[in-house]
């Protein structure tokens, strides 16, 4: 028991900032943590090895956020007004900015998966470029030149659509 304490301890943040990352509800995000090391218990015997634990750990907390997506997504029923009305902007102002949010998630849709993955993690999950190469078995260089890339890829889409 001693050591699964210590693995909590060791990996408990960086797999918390991880699905903060992903999902933007700290709620959610420990729930999904404490789901991740369930499993990582449950499943160990999976673990070979070939990568760090910290890669396997966030590799199941990422399967169980499209999972917490999915169920979401099925019982989903916000009222149109209501979404459109958030922080006291005008309905026009509501619907412009909400047209620059698709545009611009959709050009980061159409990136590749390892590209759209690694400019999630610098952009809205804090990473440093040393953790997202860890993430990816990779080096810090290789997470500073991909989120360049994918960034130039993004204001290149978004040229071509002007």
């Amino acid at each position: 028991m001693a050591d699964l304490d210590e693995v909590y301890r060791q990996y408990g943040d960086t797999v918390f900032c991880f699905l903060m990352s992903l999902c933007h509800e700290e709620d959610t995000a420990q729930d999904l943590v404490q789901e991740t090391f369930v499993r990582a218990v449950r499943d160990i015997r999976r673990f070979d090895g070939s990568c760090k634990v910290t890669t396997w750990l966030c590799q199941i907390a990422k399967h169980l956020w499209f999972q917490e997506l999915d169920r979401r997504n099925k019982h989903s029923t916000v009222p149109l007004e209501e979404s459109l009305l958030q922080n006291g902007h005008s309905l026009e102002d509501s619907l412009c900015l909400k047209e620059k949010k698709m545009e611009l998630f959709q050009c980061v849709h159409d990136l590749d998966e390892t590209s759209k993955e690694v400019l999630l993690l610098r952009i809205t999950g804090a990473f440093s470029f040393r953790e997202i190469g860890e993430i990816f078995q990779r080096n810090e260089n290789w997470a500073r030149v991909t989120f360049y890339r994918a960034k130039q890829k993004i204001a290149k889409m978004r040229k071509e659509d002007e």
